[in-house]
């Protein structure tokens, strides 16, 4: 099976990187079929051959993690960047663990897993309690200040009213004197 991957060519403690297309059980340094690209993650420089790419995944050469999230990032293929490696844990490997503290460990598991959801639930229902006490505190909001407009509305019509009435009772005044 053919793999796209990284291949290590830079001094101690100045990594850069070629894109190579080898064989999977090829060793890291070893023979490799062809340079696709490079990648210097101290420069933050790339360059990558994307026809050559395209070629070989339409072949079926497979990716590694760190080059799939590279031709990601670089637009090169489309999709969503994977988790390129994993911690070491830390601790005692599971294999020295004895079988009844794993069946134990497993029971334990199981009720803190319904916990957790049953705690899921309860604050997803909250959740949706205080999106409903909010909606209604704007639409309580809303509801006064439409009836400050109606009311402000109301006195401006009614000043209005007065001050017509007013120049009306002056341009009689006025008419009476002539």
């Amino acid at each position: 099976m053919l793999k796209i991957r990284l291949q290590r060519t830079g001094k101690k403690n100045s990594p850069s990187f070629r894109v190579v297309l080898a064989e999977h059980t090829a060793p890291p340094q070893g023979k490799f079929i062809e340079i696709l690209g490079y990648y210097n993650p101290r420069k933050k420089k790339k360059g990558f051959k994307k026809e050559r790419i395209e070629y070989w995944i339409s072949k079926g050469a497979q990716l590694s993690p760190t080059v799939y999230n590279l031709l990601v990032e670089e637009g090169i293929i489309k999709g969503i960047k994977v988790k390129a490696w994993k911690p070491k844990k830390k601790g005692k490997p599971v294999a020295e663990e004895k079988p009844e503290k794993l069946e134990a460990s497993k029971e334990e598991k199981a009720t803190e897993d319904s916990a957790k959801e049953q705690g899921e639930k309860t604050a997803n229902k909250e959740k949706e309690e205080e999106k409903k006490v909010v909606e209604e505190k704007k639409e309580e909001v809303e509801k006064t200040k439409e009836a400050e407009k109606e009311e402000s509305e109301g006195e401006q019509s009614k000043d209005e009213k007065v001050e017509k009435e007013e120049k009306e009772e002056v341009s009689k005044d006025k008419e009476k004197e002539k």
